[in-house]
């Protein structure tokens, strides 16, 4: 049994082309939404089991790659396209050659999945559900169906999605929602990039059925609403490399925490250290462990008042250290089977070096 569990419908073959010494580097690695945030587990030390589709050649190839990396793989096997993509980095930018995100989950696939993903997530006791490769990979109330069935048998759940996706998971019950300004932006949910904006939209997802709320919102510090009300979490600025997966390392640092029993608001801090590590490194959902624990004492949080519930025009605000968090742990109130608890990455300009507050 392992620490956590990741419903991964879609991992990603990727071979991605740089140049060394003047040559051709051709990198070949399991990928995408899910394998980020279970690569970043596996360096905090958490266990993670893969519950996937693995298609075709392209699964045959993923499913190697995957255990080779320490993962657990509880995978379908079908055939089939699998999901994949080529890119080339050699002039400095990433270039797309070709991609795909591989074949729809027939019926009595998905049905499989479905029943592996449960099993291993009530095992677990904890399960992140991460997006597919493509928007038809399967239908949006599988999450709702997962998150409320996960719940029921006594699961944590903790969702890193967006769209169709997000609304279907609420609905089922999760405990922590990872979502980006961006993606709430795209779905509707707010008109502007303003913080009371997106407070008022993170209050609605708690009414809905996210027990605690995570917004990335690149360059500005990430907003946490749970049950004790808001805070603000700023994460130390570094020197980008790559952008993307640092939302997945956010998602995985926060679930490590949380597998460790730690509440969402001491969880947060690993995530933002975790996230602020993985932009320095060109391997998505990667970083030294040593570093992600140094680098949390760089992380600050600061205590929002919540304007909308106090009646007051500017927030009340306190900093907090990341040795003061257990003065901002959630009270005896827990979620069904575990502790009280706290994707996808967007790419940004490398040359804003806003690692910090991740997409």
């Amino acid at each position: 049994m392992s620490d956590v569990t990741i419903f991964a419908p879609s991992p990603t073959l990727t071979v991605t082309v740089e140049e060394h010494d003047d040559e051709p580097d051709i990198h070949v690695h399991a990928g995408g939404q899910g394998v980020w945030q279970a690569r970043m587990l596996l360096r905090l030390g958490v266990s993670v089991t893969m519950c996937c589709s693995l298609t075709g050649e392209i699964g045959r190839m993923l499913r190697h790659l995957l255990e080779d990396e320490g993962l657990t793989v509880a995978g379908v096997e079908r055939p089939g396209k699998g999901s994949a993509y080529v890119h080339d980095r050699r002039g400095g930018e990433r270039r797309i050659i070709a991609e795909t995100g591989g074949d729809p989950l027939a019926r009595h696939d998905l049905d499989e999945l479905y029943g592996v993903t449960l099993r291993e997530g009530l095992a677990s006791g904890l399960a992140i559900l991460s997006g597919p490769a493509g928007d038809e990979t399967l239908p949006a109330d599988t999450y709702r169906r997962l998150a409320a069935d996960l719940h029921a048998g006594g699961a944590t759940v903790v969702v890193d999605l967006a769209g169709a996706r997000l609304d279907a998971a609420v609905e089922g019950g999760v405990d922590v929602l990872k979502v980006s300004d961006e993606e709430l932006a795209s779905d509707g949910r707010i008109d502007d990039d303003s913080a009371a904006g997106i407070m008022a939209a993170m209050r609605r997802l708690r009414k809905e059925g996210a027990r605690a709320v995570i917004v990335s919102r690149s360059p500005e510090p990430m907003l946490l609403l749970d049950p004790d009300g808001f805070l603000e979490v700023t994460a130390p600025r570094l020197e980008v490399a790559d952008t993307r997966g640092a939302g997945d390392s956010l998602t995985a640092g926060v679930a490590a925490g949380i597998a460790r029993g730690e509440s969402v608001r001491e969880a947060i801090v690993t995530g933002a250290a975790a996230a602020a590590l993985n932009v320095t490194r060109h391997g998505l959902g990667t970083g030294d462990p040593d570093a992600i624990a140094a680098l949390r004492s760089a992380v600050t949080v600061r205590q929002l008042l919540d304007e909308a519930e106090a009646g007051m025009d500017q927030p009340v605000t306190g900093h907090v250290s990341p040795d003061g968090l257990a003065a901002l742990a959630e009270p005896a109130e827990h979620p069904p089977g575990g502790a009280p608890s706290g994707g996808s990455p967007r790419a940004g300009h490398p040359e804003t070096a806003e690692s910090g507050n991740p997409r």
